[in-house]
């Protein structure tokens, strides 16, 4: 069985056919969903999807390209209120940092990260990372917060083998979504080709990022699949053991036991 271990299914994509979506997800061999809240918006959407559906589960925390919007204080015991009470949130995130988008300012997602990256140490929860354009300053400041201490998921890794690196030495599985399918995706793949298997993970990010065959349109957790065969591929190892190896990897990471 598959787990997507990134997914935003509370997204206004899916309001059309949430229902047939899922149930095609678990028809593809998915068992288990992680659904990510990172913001005032999609966190209590994220936890309405966790509590209706037994094999989905929540990550939560603050995007930076919404930490301009945080009110630090307040969302913060927020976020750490939730970690501690909610049976269902595994995980703190998506947080990280964006360079691409100009919607925070770098000195807010700087604060924002820091201060979410404590309270994960604080209360023992592993972190699901978001880099764009950012990996020397994502690299720099989970180094400065002791982040090792936790650990977490580096989510749809797109960096050289280089950084990838120093996030195995700092406690993170690197995980890879649609991208990896693509014919010209030569430095994922040859990224993933070296990632030791016991830190692999594999992602969605539904409804974005879709996998070949279907790029271009809306993505689903179901594609998942597509992006275990293409690491399996990768691997030289079949689907079934690539299946049962990553899910593994994110049971023992989230801490999820059913």
């Amino acid at each position: 069985m598959l787990i997507d271990t990134h997914a935003h299914l509370d997204s206004g994509k899916f309001d059309n056919d949430r229902e047939q979506m899922i149930q095609r997800a678990l028809e593809a061999g998915v068992d288990t969903i992680v659904n990510i809240g990172f913001n005032r918006e999609t966190i209590p959407s994220t936890l309405e999807l966790a509590e209706k559906y037994p094999f989905i589960y929540a990550a939560v925390g603050w995007h930076p390209t919404d930490a301009a919007d945080m009110r630090l204080e307040e969302d913060l015991l927020w976020i750490e209120r939730l970690c501690t009470t909610h049976p269902k949130v595994v995980a703190i995130g998506e947080i990280g940092l964006d360079y691409y988008w100009d919607t925070s300012p770098k000195e807010v997602q700087h604060t924002v990260f820091r201060e979410q990256i404590r309270l994960a140490r604080r209360i023992g929860k592993p972190i699901v990372i978001h880099n764009r354009d950012a990996h020397e300053d994502v690299l720099k400041l989970l180094k400065e917060e002791q982040a090792a201490e936790v650990g977490g998921i580096m989510h749809c890794f797109s960096g050289s083998w280089e950084t990838a690196k120093q996030c195995l030495d700092m406690n993170f599985h690197i995980s890879f979504g649609g991208p990896v399918t693509f014919k010209n995706a030569r430095v994922p793949k040859e990224v993933l080709e070296r990632v030791p298997m016991d830190r692999l993970l594999i992602e969605t990010d539904a409804p974005y990022l879709t996998p070949h065959p279907h790029r271009g349109k809306r993505n689903e957790s179901a594609y998942v699949r597509l992006v275990a065969e293409a690491a399996a591929e990768i691997k030289g190892i079949s689907l079934e053991e690539l299946a049962e190896i990553t899910s593994g990897n994110a049971r023992r990471c989230f801490g999820i036991t059913r």
